[in-house]
């Protein structure tokens, strides 16, 4: 992540001092989440930052400095925050349309109850290989099979984790993909490359996730209570929704503009719109309804516990906890990396490194630590990125190895952080509550199998020495099974000082 503010030429602190707000402000973490049983991240992330702060001005850093590292990080973020307040709206907007209740409606007569969850995790693996966008497909497609898994009396946990491991599986290999593209940018490796060096981690991890959620199955479909709940369901829909082919068309136009490659933005904007409209056209819903259903969320009383807690969701207000949450988690990323701790802490692991087994290892678990303690999957890549590539380049081993070992450790492991950008998008487009102490809902962190697996088998090759191409050397030969070059003795090479 390049800075378009030039920090004064301060050096980087000592070790100990740059682990002084990490520390403390894990600490603080902990304490409200598990001594309190609160799980409001909110405040104990301002604190972290307001001690990067200081330990800023004890190494020389101007509060101008600290502020403009966090607003710059924030800047960088702000499509980010702005695609998930649109999310909220488009939400609201599509369930007052009939958009999400007719894809209820129909997907509880078409999904089989006994495969709901491995059928959920393909369908959001096909729909974001296909566009590119974890995010846009968890709030549209994602969104309308959470309703159908309440339907069908599936924790939302596990509804919840078999979307998240689909949508960000295809973001992962999609070449439209963000991330997918700005990895192999920040370790000058070819993308189509980095796709295909990424198959040996992502296909086994899925096909392990998939078994897991085809062996889970959903739910029984022949049970009487569950037939009577989905068809109280059915017709209540029917009832309150008329449904036809226009409300397809805001899903069709989102998904045919993603597939132009319109910004998500101002696709999800755009279906939003068509929401609107086909709420009023075919609905009867004022313009100030639809103004109301963006804002506030969509309401409704259908004298149906179930169904109501389905429908009245939504809105720019749902997001505002997720928002927030956000912002306090990337302003404290952005003092780390502009008072340099982060890079302190980074430098000392790779003086430690002795080998290409650490070096793998250590490149996937910065990546995965970014991500806790910056809130930011784009400095989660970037960081070890920039700072492990010489190292790669030293002990001879190709830079394919770092591109997944970021990829893995930045974009999958982003949507199980509750407070980094893709961990609260889900919580905040899927409707994940923590209400009162609850945290059941947060279950869905190690049941998004697909996310977890894919860097513990990237480690695992790395140990056992698989996968693990050397440089300038025929990737087929190299990449082979068993091709075990352990901690051989690194190579000289031209570029060796930059490390």
């Amino acid at each position: 992540m390049k800075n378009d503010y030039e920090a004064p030429p301060i050096p980087a602190p000592r070790l100990s001092l740059a682990l002084i707000p990490l520390v403390l402000t894990i600490a603080l973490l902990a304490l409200q989440i598990f001594y309190y049983g609160d799980f409001t991240p909110h405040i104990p992330l301002a604190m972290g930052f307001g001690i990067t702060a200081i330990v800023g001005w004890i190494q020389g850093y101007r509060w101008k400095d600290i502020e403009k590292g966090a607003f710059h990080v924030l800047h960088v973020a702000m499509p980010s925050i702005a695609t998930l307040i649109i999310v909220g709206m488009l939400v609201g907007v599509w369930l007052s349309s009939g958009t999400v209740p007719m894809l209820i409606y129909y997907g509880l007569q078409i999904v089989d109850p006994n495969w709901f969850l491995a059928a959920a995790m393909l369908i959001c693996a096909l729909v974001s290989l296909s566009i590119g966008s974890s995010w846009t497909t968890v709030g549209t497609v994602g969104l309308a099979l959470v309703g159908i898994g309440e339907a069908f009396g599936v924790p939302l946990h596990w509804t919840a984790g078999a979307v998240v491991s689909g949508a960000f599986f295809g973001d992962k290999i999609s070449p439209l993909s963000d991330t997918t593209n700005l990895t192999p940018a920040v370790t000058e490796t070819n993308i189509f490359d980095h796709i295909r060096y990424m198959m040996p981690t992502t296909v086994p991890a899925m096909l392990i996730a998939l078994a897991i959620y085809a062996f889970v199955g959903g739910a029984d479909s022949g049970g009487g209570d569950q037939l009577a709940r989905i068809d109280a369901i059915q017709s209540g829909l029917a009832e309150h929704f008329t449904m036809g082919i226009w409300q397809l068309l805001p899903l069709l136009l989102v998904i045919g503009l993603a597939f132009r490659k319109v910004a998500p933005i101002p696709a999800l904007f755009t279906g939003a719109v068509a929401g609107g409209l086909v709420a009023m056209v075919t609905q009867g819903a004022s313009f100030h309804d639809v103004l109301n259903f963006a804002h506030a969320g969509f309401s409704i009383d259908v004298d149906n516990d179930a169904l109501d807690s389905l429908l009245n969701r939504g809105g720019v207000t749902s997001m505002t906890w997720v928002v927030t949450l956000m912002m306090f988690a990337l302003a404290f990323g952005g003092a780390l990396e502009r008072t340099r701790c982060l890079e302190s802490v980074v430098q000392a692991i790779l003086s430690l490194i002795k080998g290409f087994r650490g070096l793998q290892t250590g490149a996937v678990l910065t990546s995965i630590a970014t991500n806790v303690v910056s809130g930011d999957v784009y400095l989660s890549i970037a960081l070890p990125g920039r700072m492990y590539g010489p190292a790669y380049d030293r002990f001879g081993y190709s830079r394919l190895n770092l591109a997944r070992a970021v990829e893995e450790g930045g974009t999958l492991v982003s949507p199980l952080v509750p407070w980094n950008a893709g961990g609260a998008f889900v919580i905040g487009a899927l409707g994940l509550s923590m209400s009162s102490g609850d945290l059941t809902d947060l279950l869905y962190i190690p049941l998004s199998f697909g996310c977890w697996l894919s860097p513990l088998i990237g480690i695992l090759y790395a140990q056992l020495g698989w996968f693990s191409a050397r440089a300038e050397t025929d990737d087929n030969a190299s990449m082979r099974e068993g091709d075990d070059h352990g901690d051989a003795e690194p190579v000289q090479d031209p570029r060796r000082d930059e490390a």
